[in-house]
């Protein structure tokens, strides 16, 4: 039995004891790695959700949801560059979206003073009254999303993940 434990990958989780085998606690750096793999798993379980709902409700994606949610914060607008470093994605991802949602009539382009070349993105009115609609609404997935937790899970969730991370910009 020893031998065969010792090829087992999981035997670094087990000592034997009498005839028995009982669990141990894994390495911290195993530890480690299954909260990484919870965390990405949840992750994409809540995004995925988010997507469906979005593209069903409001025929809208995620990356375009982002776009009007950083507009909607910096309402005098941005310069492309500024966006996509929001976003932390290639100006080519935005220009493609600010493309569509210019279409669409809830951003416009308007000239930066003193530099003709530059241009800010801004939302529309009719833009700033959409993304209000949709931002409740995902807020209100989120929180169903989330409502089995009561407000001491969340804080301390919160507390943990701002010390991996950081705190959301």
């Amino acid at each position: 039995m020893r031998r065969r434990l010792a090829r087992d990958h999981r035997a670094d989780h087990f000592h034997i004891r009498g005839r028995g085998v009982t669990p141990t606690q894994p390495p911290l750096s195993k530890q480690r790695l299954r909260v990484w793999l919870r965390l990405l798993s949840a992750q994409r379980s809540m995004e995925a959700e988010l997507r469906e709902k979005m593209r069903l409700q409001f025929d809208c994606t995620l990356p375009r949801f982002d776009v009007l949610s950083a507009l909607e914060r910096h309402r005098d607008g941005l310069r492309m560059s500024d966006l996509s470093a929001k976003l932390k994605v290639s100006n080519g991802n935005v220009t493609g979206i600010v493309d569509r949602l210019s279409r669409e009539g809830l951003v416009e382009r308007v000239s930066v003073d003193g530099d003709r070349r530059a241009m800010r993105v801004r939302l529309t009115d009719d833009g700033i009254a959409r993304f209000g609609e949709m931002a409740q609404q995902h807020e209100d997935w989120v929180d169903a999303y989330l409502a089995t937790h009561d407000e001491q899970d969340l804080e301390q969730l919160i507390t943990l993940l701002s010390t991996i991370g950081g705190e959301p910009k």
